[in-house]
């Protein structure tokens, strides 16, 4: 199946590149959702999350003619979704804000969004939504090469090699960044009680 999606992506690639712009759509179709939930993981905001996964498909569209077959789609687009959030996360850094709509309510992806799975006590569902909430900020402190890394082997499914392709760095690297990552945040997130620890 995911050789399946690879060929479709390369087909819908390689039409856009030769002027069939209605590919886009089939491309976004497929991906705006995990393109999307990558962002909002890295970014730690919703709205801006969406905006920025519209511009990872207008860079797609404008380096069309740039697109190498041999390249997976799926890493393709993470490298220009990746550089779009390193981008904003520099931006952020120095120009931090925090509007009224934020400071009101916490649009952090996934908390209040979920219901309680069936057999938990309130509870329950609330310690596992504090320890998720801890994970995403967490995660939000990690450097730029040890949150993509993270992001995209924990939460997206790529192998190392796909992420290595996206850093611009080695499979071993990448391995070594999830290495290091793991090991912050396990200290970030040690004095949590996880229940069997």
């Amino acid at each position: 199946m995911a050789e399946n999606s690879h060929e479709a992506d390369r087909a819908a690639m390689l039409r856009l590149k030769d002027g069939d712009d209605l590919a886009l759509n089939e491309l976004m179709k497929r991906w705006q959702v995990p393109l999307a939930s990558f962002i909002v993981r890295y970014v730690g905001n919703q709205a801006e999350a969406l905006d920025l996964a519209q511009e990872t498909f207008v860079r797609v569209y404008k380096s069309r003619r740039r697109y190498k077959p041999s390249a997976k789609f799926s890493t393709w687009m993470f490298t220009i979704a990746t550089n779009l959030c390193r981008n904003y996360a520099r931006w952020q850094s120095r120009h931090p804000t925090v509007t009224l709509d934020a400071a009101a309510s916490d649009d952090r992806p996934g908390l209040g969004s979920t219901l309680p799975a069936p057999g938990n006590s309130p509870a329950e569902s609330a310690e596992r939504e504090d320890i998720a909430g801890a994970v995403r900020d967490a995660i939000q402190t990690l450097p730029h090469d040890l949150r993509t890394a993270v992001l995209l082997f924990e939460y997206e499914d790529l192998g190392y090699q796909e992420i290595a392709a996206v850093l611009g760095c080695s499979a071993k690297a990448v391995e070594t960044r999830l290495y290091r990552a793991r090991k912050v945040l396990r200290d970030k997130l040690s004095s949590l009680r996880l229940g069997t620890t």
